[in-house]
Protein backbone atom coordinates (compact mmCIF):
# COMPACT_ATOMS: atom_id res chain seq x y z
CA UNK A 1 0.00 0.00 0.00
CA UNK A 2 1.37 3.77 -1.14
CA UNK A 3 2.11 5.68 2.00
CA UNK A 4 1.68 9.07 0.25
CA UNK A 5 -2.17 8.06 -0.61
CA UNK A 6 -4.02 9.67 2.27
CA UNK A 7 -6.97 7.98 0.97
CA UNK A 8 -5.34 4.93 2.07
CA UNK A 9 -2.79 5.43 4.44
CA UNK A 10 -5.19 7.19 6.19
CA UNK A 11 -7.22 4.15 6.73
CA UNK A 12 -10.95 4.24 8.14
CA UNK A 13 -11.31 7.79 8.98
CA UNK A 14 -9.95 8.63 5.26
CA UNK A 15 -12.04 6.11 3.32
CA UNK A 16 -15.23 7.60 5.45
CA UNK A 17 -14.36 10.91 4.67
CA UNK A 18 -13.42 10.17 1.05
CA UNK A 19 -16.92 8.49 0.62
CA UNK A 20 -18.80 11.29 2.51
CA UNK A 21 -17.25 13.57 0.12
CA UNK A 22 -18.70 11.42 -3.09
CA UNK A 23 -21.95 11.25 -1.57
CA UNK A 24 -22.31 15.20 -0.55
CA UNK A 25 -20.91 16.17 -3.61
CA UNK A 26 -23.74 13.85 -5.30
CA UNK A 27 -26.24 15.13 -2.97
CA UNK A 28 -25.34 18.69 -3.75
CA UNK A 29 -25.78 17.94 -7.36
CA UNK A 30 -29.34 16.64 -6.36
CA UNK A 31 -30.54 19.42 -3.94
CA UNK A 32 -29.90 22.11 -6.44
CA UNK A 33 -32.51 20.96 -9.15
CA UNK A 34 -35.14 20.18 -6.77
CA UNK A 35 -38.41 22.27 -7.38
CA UNK A 36 -38.88 25.04 -4.53
CA UNK A 37 -35.43 25.26 -3.36
CA UNK A 38 -34.09 27.34 -5.60
CA UNK A 39 -33.93 30.44 -3.22
CA UNK A 40 -32.26 28.41 -0.53
CA UNK A 41 -28.88 28.58 0.10
CA UNK A 42 -27.61 24.95 0.34
CA UNK A 43 -25.29 24.24 3.22
CA UNK A 44 -23.30 20.80 2.82
CA UNK A 45 -22.26 19.68 6.27
CA UNK A 46 -19.80 17.51 5.18
CA UNK A 47 -18.61 19.53 1.93
CA UNK A 48 -17.99 18.27 -1.17
CA UNK A 49 -15.96 18.07 -4.19
CA UNK A 50 -16.94 21.87 -6.03
CA UNK A 51 -16.24 22.97 -1.89
CA UNK A 52 -13.20 21.90 -1.87
CA UNK A 53 -11.88 23.00 -5.11
CA UNK A 54 -13.40 26.45 -4.26
CA UNK A 55 -11.55 26.86 -0.80
CA UNK A 56 -8.37 26.04 -3.34
CA UNK A 57 -8.91 28.74 -5.33
CA UNK A 58 -9.54 31.15 -2.10
CA UNK A 59 -5.59 30.80 -1.28
CA UNK A 60 -6.68 28.28 1.92
CA UNK A 61 -6.03 24.80 1.17
CA UNK A 62 -3.89 23.51 -1.36
CA UNK A 63 -4.36 19.64 -1.88
CA UNK A 64 -1.03 18.70 -0.98
CA UNK A 65 -1.20 20.67 2.30
CA UNK A 66 -5.21 19.39 3.01
CA UNK A 67 -3.25 15.48 2.84
CA UNK A 68 -0.45 16.26 5.37
CA UNK A 69 -2.65 17.91 7.66
CA UNK A 70 -5.31 15.21 7.60
CA UNK A 71 -2.28 12.63 7.98
CA UNK A 72 -0.98 14.75 11.02
CA UNK A 73 -4.24 14.80 12.85
CA UNK A 74 -5.64 12.02 12.67
CA UNK A 75 -3.78 10.86 16.26
CA UNK A 76 -6.01 14.03 17.62
CA UNK A 77 -9.34 12.64 17.32
CA UNK A 78 -11.25 13.01 20.39
CA UNK A 79 -8.53 15.21 22.06
CA UNK A 80 -8.69 18.78 23.51
CA UNK A 81 -6.49 20.72 20.60
CA UNK A 82 -6.70 23.95 22.15
CA UNK A 83 -2.78 23.85 22.93
CA UNK A 84 -1.34 20.85 21.98
CA UNK A 85 -1.03 21.16 17.95
CA UNK A 86 1.25 23.33 16.15
CA UNK A 87 -0.74 24.45 12.73
CA UNK A 88 -0.03 26.22 9.63
CA UNK A 89 -0.19 29.67 8.91
CA UNK A 90 -2.33 29.47 5.87
CA UNK A 91 -5.25 28.80 7.98
CA UNK A 92 -4.84 31.91 9.87
CA UNK A 93 -6.15 35.79 10.03
CA UNK A 94 -3.82 38.58 11.11
CA UNK A 95 -5.28 39.28 14.48
CA UNK A 96 -4.84 37.79 17.83
CA UNK A 97 -7.13 36.31 20.02
CA UNK A 98 -7.05 38.88 22.28
CA UNK A 99 -8.57 41.38 19.34
CA UNK A 100 -11.01 39.00 18.50
CA UNK A 101 -12.36 39.34 22.14
CA UNK A 102 -12.96 42.99 21.05
CA UNK A 103 -15.12 42.16 18.34
CA UNK A 104 -18.05 42.23 21.04
CA UNK A 105 -17.50 45.69 21.49
CA UNK A 106 -18.82 46.95 17.58
CA UNK A 107 -22.64 47.20 18.93
CA UNK A 108 -21.53 48.07 22.53
CA UNK A 109 -24.30 51.36 21.68
CA UNK A 110 -26.84 48.17 22.96
CA UNK A 111 -25.93 48.08 26.72
CA UNK A 112 -25.57 52.06 26.25
CA UNK A 113 -29.04 51.72 25.51
CA UNK A 114 -29.45 48.50 28.46
CA UNK A 115 -28.29 51.06 31.20
CA UNK A 116 -30.58 53.94 29.95
CA UNK A 117 -33.46 51.88 30.00
CA UNK A 118 -36.05 51.93 33.08
CA UNK A 119 -37.48 48.78 31.76
CA UNK A 120 -36.36 45.63 33.04
CA UNK A 121 -37.04 42.64 30.41
CA UNK A 122 -36.12 45.50 27.48
CA UNK A 123 -33.01 46.02 29.29
CA UNK A 124 -32.49 42.04 28.76
CA UNK A 125 -33.28 42.84 24.75
CA UNK A 126 -31.10 45.19 24.58
CA UNK A 127 -27.90 43.24 26.04
CA UNK A 128 -28.85 40.33 24.60
CA UNK A 129 -28.75 41.47 21.48
CA UNK A 130 -25.52 42.90 21.95
CA UNK A 131 -24.24 39.26 22.80
CA UNK A 132 -25.90 37.50 19.74
CA UNK A 133 -24.25 40.47 17.87
CA UNK A 134 -20.89 39.52 17.56
CA UNK A 135 -21.92 35.94 16.13
CA UNK A 136 -21.58 38.08 12.70
CA UNK A 137 -17.82 38.04 12.65
CA UNK A 138 -17.62 34.91 14.38
CA UNK A 139 -18.19 32.97 11.67
CA UNK A 140 -15.21 33.60 9.86
CA UNK A 141 -13.36 30.48 9.17
CA UNK A 142 -10.03 31.75 9.71
CA UNK A 143 -8.15 31.35 12.71
CA UNK A 144 -6.58 33.87 15.30
CA UNK A 145 -3.13 33.48 16.32
CA UNK A 146 -3.00 32.34 19.73
CA UNK A 147 -1.92 34.77 22.16
CA UNK A 148 2.12 35.18 23.83
CA UNK A 149 1.95 35.18 27.67
CA UNK A 150 1.82 38.59 28.22
CA UNK A 151 0.48 40.04 25.29
CA UNK A 152 -1.89 42.72 25.21
CA UNK A 153 -4.58 44.53 23.56
CA UNK A 154 -5.91 47.94 23.92
CA UNK A 155 -8.89 49.69 22.17
CA UNK A 156 -9.88 53.65 22.18
CA UNK A 157 -11.84 55.39 20.03
CA UNK A 158 -14.91 53.59 19.99
CA UNK A 159 -18.10 54.66 21.70
CA UNK A 160 -16.21 56.05 24.52
CA UNK A 161 -14.67 52.46 25.99
CA UNK A 162 -11.34 51.92 27.32
CA UNK A 163 -10.93 48.25 26.23
CA UNK A 164 -7.93 46.03 27.73
CA UNK A 165 -7.06 42.13 27.33
CA UNK A 166 -4.11 40.41 28.60
CA UNK A 167 -2.63 36.81 28.25
CA UNK A 168 -2.66 35.86 31.89
CA UNK A 169 -2.18 32.16 31.35
CA UNK A 170 -0.03 29.66 28.29
CA UNK A 171 -1.12 26.10 30.10
CA UNK A 172 -4.06 26.48 29.88
CA UNK A 173 -4.47 29.17 27.67
CA UNK A 174 -6.36 32.04 28.95
CA UNK A 175 -7.37 35.28 28.46
CA UNK A 176 -8.45 38.18 30.31
CA UNK A 177 -10.34 41.63 29.82
CA UNK A 178 -11.58 44.46 30.74
CA UNK A 179 -14.09 47.33 28.88
CA UNK A 180 -15.24 50.55 30.24
CA UNK A 181 -17.53 53.62 29.88
CA UNK A 182 -19.87 55.94 31.35
CA UNK A 183 -22.95 53.41 30.79
CA UNK A 184 -21.49 50.30 31.35
CA UNK A 185 -18.20 47.65 32.76
CA UNK A 186 -17.63 44.86 31.15
CA UNK A 187 -15.31 41.65 32.85
CA UNK A 188 -13.86 38.39 31.18
CA UNK A 189 -12.51 35.70 32.00
CA UNK A 190 -11.97 33.14 29.15
CA UNK A 191 -10.55 29.51 28.83
CA UNK A 192 -11.45 27.41 25.60
CA UNK A 193 -11.81 23.53 25.53
CA UNK A 194 -12.13 21.55 22.60
CA UNK A 195 -12.79 18.21 20.90
CA UNK A 196 -11.28 17.77 17.75
CA UNK A 197 -13.46 15.19 15.85
CA UNK A 198 -11.48 14.83 12.70
CA UNK A 199 -12.88 17.01 9.92
CA UNK A 200 -14.97 19.22 12.37
CA UNK A 201 -13.88 20.48 15.86
CA UNK A 202 -16.51 21.10 18.85
CA UNK A 203 -15.04 24.43 20.59
CA UNK A 204 -16.78 25.02 24.38
CA UNK A 205 -16.81 28.43 25.71
CA UNK A 206 -15.58 27.92 29.27
CA UNK A 207 -15.36 31.41 30.34
CA UNK A 208 -17.01 33.88 32.63
CA UNK A 209 -18.65 37.11 31.32
CA UNK A 210 -19.80 39.90 33.25
CA UNK A 211 -21.79 43.12 32.07
CA UNK A 212 -22.82 45.77 35.59
CA UNK A 213 -24.93 48.79 34.31
CA UNK A 214 -23.44 51.25 36.07
CA UNK A 215 -27.20 53.44 36.45
CA UNK A 216 -28.75 50.93 38.76
CA UNK A 217 -25.80 48.99 39.59
CA UNK A 218 -27.40 45.58 37.62
CA UNK A 219 -25.25 42.46 36.85
CA UNK A 220 -25.58 40.23 34.11
CA UNK A 221 -24.11 36.92 33.27
CA UNK A 222 -23.72 35.61 30.10
CA UNK A 223 -23.47 31.69 29.62
CA UNK A 224 -23.12 31.64 25.04
CA UNK A 225 -24.09 28.19 23.46
CA UNK A 226 -21.19 26.22 22.08
CA UNK A 227 -19.54 26.17 18.48
CA UNK A 228 -18.84 23.81 15.58
CA UNK A 229 -16.45 24.82 12.92
CA UNK A 230 -17.44 22.21 10.46
CA UNK A 231 -15.40 20.97 7.41
CA UNK A 232 -11.98 21.74 8.29
CA UNK A 233 -10.25 19.83 5.90
CA UNK A 234 -12.23 18.64 3.26
CA UNK A 235 -14.69 20.86 1.84
CA UNK A 236 -15.37 23.89 2.49
CA UNK A 237 -15.56 25.34 6.32
CA UNK A 238 -18.32 26.94 8.19
CA UNK A 239 -19.49 27.68 11.42
CA UNK A 240 -22.62 26.78 13.87
CA UNK A 241 -23.85 27.11 17.08
CA UNK A 242 -26.28 25.60 17.92
CA UNK A 243 -27.36 25.49 21.60
CA UNK A 244 -28.84 28.04 24.12
CA UNK A 245 -27.71 30.79 25.17
CA UNK A 246 -28.77 32.44 28.77
CA UNK A 247 -28.63 36.09 29.88
CA UNK A 248 -29.10 36.71 33.73
CA UNK A 249 -29.67 39.40 35.62
CA UNK A 250 -28.15 38.38 39.14
CA UNK A 251 -29.52 41.59 40.88
CA UNK A 252 -33.28 40.61 39.73
CA UNK A 253 -33.30 36.94 38.82
CA UNK A 254 -34.72 37.89 35.42
CA UNK A 255 -32.96 35.97 32.52
CA UNK A 256 -33.45 35.57 28.99
CA UNK A 257 -33.09 32.34 27.11
CA UNK A 258 -32.70 32.29 23.12
CA UNK A 259 -31.82 28.96 21.39
CA UNK A 260 -30.17 29.26 18.00
CA UNK A 261 -31.02 26.86 15.59
CA UNK A 262 -28.62 23.79 14.08
CA UNK A 263 -28.19 24.06 10.65
CA UNK A 264 -29.64 21.50 8.55
CA UNK A 265 -28.74 19.95 4.76
CA UNK A 266 -30.43 22.64 2.79
CA UNK A 267 -29.28 25.35 5.06
CA UNK A 268 -32.66 25.47 7.54
CA UNK A 269 -32.95 26.71 10.59
CA UNK A 270 -29.19 28.19 10.18
CA UNK A 271 -29.09 32.06 11.50
CA UNK A 272 -32.46 31.28 13.47
CA UNK A 273 -32.58 32.55 16.79
CA UNK A 274 -35.91 32.08 19.29
CA UNK A 275 -36.69 32.71 22.79
CA UNK A 276 -37.69 34.72 25.64
CA UNK A 277 -37.14 37.08 27.98
CA UNK A 278 -38.53 36.19 31.41
CA UNK A 279 -39.33 37.55 34.87
CA UNK A 280 -37.58 36.07 38.07
CA UNK A 281 -40.75 33.38 38.44
CA UNK A 282 -39.98 32.50 34.94
CA UNK A 283 -43.17 33.77 33.22
CA UNK A 284 -42.06 34.79 29.84
CA UNK A 285 -42.81 38.80 29.00
CA UNK A 286 -41.30 39.41 25.55
CA UNK A 287 -40.56 36.77 22.79
CA UNK A 288 -37.38 37.19 20.85
CA UNK A 289 -36.60 36.17 17.17
CA UNK A 290 -33.87 36.98 14.56
CA UNK A 291 -31.23 36.01 12.63
CA UNK A 292 -27.42 36.35 14.05
CA UNK A 293 -26.38 37.07 10.65
CA UNK A 294 -29.24 39.88 10.17
CA UNK A 295 -31.19 41.51 13.04
CA UNK A 296 -32.92 40.73 16.34
CA UNK A 297 -36.57 41.47 16.99
CA UNK A 298 -38.39 41.80 20.04
CA UNK A 299 -42.59 41.60 21.17
CA UNK A 300 -44.33 42.03 24.32
CA UNK A 301 -46.26 38.25 24.78
CA UNK A 302 -48.50 36.43 27.63
CA UNK A 303 -47.60 33.80 30.15
CA UNK A 304 -48.20 31.70 26.70
CA UNK A 305 -45.64 32.77 25.27
CA UNK A 306 -48.18 34.41 22.36
CA UNK A 307 -47.78 37.90 21.20
CA UNK A 308 -49.72 40.33 23.19
CA UNK A 309 -52.68 41.84 20.81
CA UNK A 310 -51.87 44.97 19.41
CA UNK A 311 -48.42 45.02 19.35
CA UNK A 312 -45.43 44.63 17.04
CA UNK A 313 -42.40 43.04 16.17
CA UNK A 314 -39.92 45.83 16.65
CA UNK A 315 -36.04 45.52 15.56
CA UNK A 316 -33.61 45.70 18.51
CA UNK A 317 -30.57 45.38 16.48
CA UNK A 318 -29.19 45.20 12.70
CA UNK A 319 -25.80 44.32 11.25
CA UNK A 320 -23.64 46.77 9.67
CA UNK A 321 -23.06 46.69 5.78
CA UNK A 322 -19.78 44.96 5.93
CA UNK A 323 -16.79 45.15 2.80
CA UNK A 324 -17.64 43.16 -0.49
CA UNK A 325 -15.38 40.40 -1.34
CA UNK A 326 -12.97 41.03 1.57
CA UNK A 327 -9.68 38.22 1.99
CA UNK A 328 -10.77 37.34 5.49
CA UNK A 329 -14.12 38.16 5.75
CA UNK A 330 -13.46 41.31 7.84
CA UNK A 331 -16.09 43.56 9.14
CA UNK A 332 -15.55 47.68 8.72
CA UNK A 333 -15.09 47.37 12.93
CA UNK A 334 -12.43 44.14 11.96
CA UNK A 335 -10.20 46.26 10.01
CA UNK A 336 -10.62 48.95 12.87
CA UNK A 337 -9.55 46.90 15.52
CA UNK A 338 -6.39 45.56 13.08
CA UNK A 339 -5.28 49.74 13.01
CA UNK A 340 -3.61 52.02 14.58
CA UNK A 341 -6.64 54.35 14.56
CA UNK A 342 -8.17 52.30 17.50
CA UNK A 343 -5.15 51.95 19.40
CA UNK A 344 -4.13 54.72 22.37
CA UNK A 345 -1.13 57.58 21.90
CA UNK A 346 1.13 55.26 23.62
CA UNK A 347 0.69 51.69 22.68
CA UNK A 348 2.08 49.21 25.00
CA UNK A 349 4.88 47.75 23.52
CA UNK A 350 3.12 43.79 24.02
CA UNK A 351 0.31 44.92 21.92
CA UNK A 352 -1.18 42.18 19.30
CA UNK A 353 -0.59 44.84 16.58
CA UNK A 354 2.74 44.55 16.43
CA UNK A 355 3.69 41.33 16.19
CA UNK A 356 5.55 40.21 13.37
CA UNK A 357 3.64 37.26 12.28
CA UNK A 358 0.27 39.34 12.41
CA UNK A 359 1.85 41.98 10.22
CA UNK A 360 3.14 39.92 7.63
CA UNK A 361 0.06 37.96 7.54
CA UNK A 362 -1.82 40.70 6.39
CA UNK A 363 0.46 41.94 4.20
CA UNK A 364 0.27 38.80 2.32
CA UNK A 365 3.46 37.46 3.21
CA UNK A 366 3.08 33.90 4.20
CA UNK A 367 6.77 32.67 4.60
CA UNK A 368 7.21 35.90 6.58
CA UNK A 369 4.81 34.70 8.79
CA UNK A 370 5.12 31.36 9.13
CA UNK A 371 8.85 32.34 10.53
CA UNK A 372 7.89 35.17 13.06
CA UNK A 373 5.40 33.00 13.99
CA UNK A 374 7.54 29.87 14.71
CA UNK A 375 10.03 32.76 16.35
CA UNK A 376 7.78 33.67 18.71
CA UNK A 377 6.84 30.09 19.90
CA UNK A 378 10.77 29.82 20.51
CA UNK A 379 10.83 32.48 22.20
CA UNK A 380 7.74 31.95 24.33
CA UNK A 381 9.46 28.12 25.36
CA UNK A 382 12.60 29.79 26.51
CA UNK A 383 11.00 32.69 28.49
CA UNK A 384 8.94 29.17 30.23
CA UNK A 385 12.08 27.59 30.43
CA UNK A 386 14.04 30.63 32.39
CA UNK A 387 11.13 31.30 34.32
CA UNK A 388 11.21 27.65 35.48
CA UNK A 389 14.98 27.63 36.36
CA UNK A 390 14.98 30.91 38.16
CA UNK A 391 11.80 29.30 40.37
CA UNK A 392 10.11 32.70 39.06
CA UNK A 393 6.15 32.69 38.36
CA UNK A 394 4.57 34.64 35.60
CA UNK A 395 2.59 37.24 37.11
CA UNK A 396 -0.13 39.34 34.54
CA UNK A 397 0.12 43.35 34.64
CA UNK A 398 -3.57 43.98 34.40
CA UNK A 399 -5.72 41.23 35.75
CA UNK A 400 -4.84 39.63 39.41
CA UNK A 401 -6.00 35.61 39.95
CA UNK A 402 -8.63 35.68 42.44
CA UNK A 403 -9.57 32.69 44.40
CA UNK A 404 -12.91 32.47 43.36
CA UNK A 405 -14.05 29.21 41.06
CA UNK A 406 -16.78 29.66 38.59
CA UNK A 407 -18.91 26.87 37.55
CA UNK A 408 -19.61 26.46 33.50
CA UNK A 409 -21.57 24.13 31.64
CA UNK A 410 -18.48 22.50 30.64
CA UNK A 411 -16.37 22.72 33.77
CA UNK A 412 -14.74 24.94 36.50
CA UNK A 413 -12.97 28.16 35.47
CA UNK A 414 -10.45 29.83 37.44
CA UNK A 415 -11.12 33.45 37.43
CA UNK A 416 -9.30 36.64 36.68
CA UNK A 417 -10.49 39.93 38.37
CA UNK A 418 -9.41 43.24 36.80
CA UNK A 419 -7.15 45.27 39.30
CA UNK A 420 -7.51 49.04 38.08
CA UNK A 421 -3.53 49.41 37.20
CA UNK A 422 -4.32 50.09 33.37
CA UNK A 423 -6.46 52.78 34.41
CA UNK A 424 -3.70 53.83 36.91
CA UNK A 425 -1.10 53.51 33.69
CA UNK A 426 -3.34 55.90 31.73
CA UNK A 427 -3.35 58.97 34.39
CA UNK A 428 -0.06 58.77 35.24
CA UNK A 429 0.63 59.39 31.07
CA UNK A 430 -1.85 62.07 31.03
CA UNK A 431 -0.58 63.93 33.98
CA UNK A 432 3.03 64.10 32.01
CA UNK A 433 4.37 66.90 30.69
CA UNK A 434 6.01 65.23 27.86
CA UNK A 435 4.63 65.46 24.49
CA UNK A 436 7.02 63.51 22.86
CA UNK A 437 5.33 61.88 19.64
CA UNK A 438 5.78 57.76 19.37
CA UNK A 439 6.09 56.27 15.82
CA UNK A 440 3.91 53.36 16.90
CA UNK A 441 5.00 51.23 13.95
CA UNK A 442 8.75 51.74 15.12
CA UNK A 443 7.31 49.85 18.33
CA UNK A 444 9.18 46.30 18.69
CA UNK A 445 6.83 43.87 20.28
CA UNK A 446 7.38 42.98 23.32
CA UNK A 447 5.36 40.83 25.73
CA UNK A 448 8.52 39.19 27.79
CA UNK A 449 9.12 38.74 31.53
CA UNK A 450 13.10 38.72 30.43
CA UNK A 451 14.01 41.33 27.89
CA UNK A 452 17.68 40.35 28.00
CA UNK A 453 16.68 36.51 26.65
CA UNK A 454 17.67 35.47 22.89
CA UNK A 455 15.63 33.69 21.21
CA UNK A 456 17.32 30.17 21.16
Amino acid sequence: MAQDDPKQSGGFFASIANSLSNFSSAMTKSVNGLLGYEGLEVVNPEGGTEDAEEEARRGRWKQEDRDSYWKMMQKYIGSDVTSMVTLPVLIFEPMSMLQKMAELMEYSYLLDMADECEDPYMRLVYSTSWAISVYYAYQRTWKPFNPILGETYEMVNHGGITFIAEQVSHHPPMSAGHAENEHFIYDISSKVKTKFLGNSIDIYPLGRTRVTLKRDGVVLDLVPPPTKVNNLIFGRTWVDSPGEMIMTNLTTGDKAVLYFQPCGWFGAGRYEIDGYVYNAAEEPQILMTGKWNESMSYQPCDGEGEPLPGTELKEAWRVADAPKNDKFQYTYFAHKINSFDSAPKKLLASDSRLRADRYALEQGDLSKAGFEKMSLEERQRAEKKNREEKGHKFTPKWFDLTNEVAATPWGDLEVYQYNGKYAQHWAAIDSSSSSEEIDIMSIEFNPWQYEDLAAN
